[in-house]
């Protein structure tokens, strides 16, 4: 892995962080701010797009239509994912669960359906990530989860983990097989979640401008920031990084994101979830060394 792409991954593992605050703070407003900062999202990064397409970078095949779909489809399925965890439980709770779970249920996968032999890592590896998980879930209090709510953040963060494992995959083989321009994919996944979203929003469009109020400023943060941080892993992966050490290193920015909700929203970290945070980097780490 070249330092220049290993730059690239942890620029987007910081602003991966940023965004998901700024997320956070609107969490209330659920699916219309996911699609409203879709829509910047779409409207904003537009002519980088069309200069990429003029440049004839990517064939209109089949196959790279049917990635697109999919793709986009799972990303939409993550964003409402993401942002109900956040309606319900603490950032310093879900975005480290998701952004955890991700590398290890791809190994276990590997493990299980593509038939990889488990490596000493790789098992070290899914177990510190499964602790890591249990400690920011509970603060090391197996009572948190008979308190109302209290599987909520995890529940949510576990299923936003396995979209991202999913997306993830099929984004690395549209960019490493397809030859699909980093830019040009994420910019249709965004179009499509915005396009699949107009219904659910226009049926009720007073209700959502009303849930927006105060929000559009936070919208066109996540609508610049959330793009570039995927196309700068994404373009880390065009120039030939593995995916088995991109996905893992993109999780270093779950400690950034559990430090933003300690200090910036005043959410209750505890030495427990830091501690959680480091076992799950520690996880993360030696599933990439697998």
């Amino acid at each position: 892995m070249s330092y220049a792409a290993l730059a690239l991954v942890v620029l987007a593992a910081f602003i991966h962080a940023g965004w998901n605050l700024l997320s956070k703070r609107a969490a209330d407003a659920g699916p219309s701010f996911v699609f409203a900062y879709n829509l910047f999202c779409c409207v904003l990064y537009a002519p980088w797009v069309a200069w990429v397409i003029a440049e004839g970078a990517t064939a209109w095949t089949l196959p790279v239509l049917a990635c697109i779909l999919v793709t986009g489809t799972v990303h939409l399925a993550y964003s409402l994912s993401l942002q109900r965890g956040y309606q319900v439980a603490d950032l310093s709770v879900v975005y480290p669960v998701a952004r955890g779970t991700g590398p290890a249920v791809s190994t276990l996968g590997a493990f299980l359906l593509l038939g990889e032999a488990p490596t000493a890592n790789g098992i070290a590896g899914l177990l510190f990530v499964v602790l890591g998980i249990g400690l920011i879930s509970t603060q090391a209090d197996l009572a948190a989860f008979r308190r109302p709510g209290g599987l909520a953040g995890l529940r949510w963060g576990l299923l936003t983990g396995l979209l991202i494992a999913a997306y993830t995959v099929v984004d690395a083989y549209g960019v490493k097989e397809l030859g699909i321009h980093p830019v040009v994919l994420d910019w249709c996944c965004n179009f499509l979640r915005f396009v699949l979203l107009a219904p659910l929003v226009m049926r009720a469009p007073r209700r959502a401008i009303a849930r927006m109020r105060g929000r559009w400023l936070l919208a066109v943060g996540v609508g610049v920031l959330s793009p570039l941080s995927y196309i700068l892993v994404l373009m880390a992966l065009d120039m030939r990084a593995p995916l088995s050490v991109v996905a893992p290193m993109r999780e270093m920015s779950m400690m950034v994101g559990a430090l933003f909700g300690m200090a910036l929203l005043h959410e209750p970290v505890g030495k427990w979830r830091l501690i959680g945070c480091l076992v799950l980097v520690v996880g993360v780490v030696l599933l990439g060394s697998a």
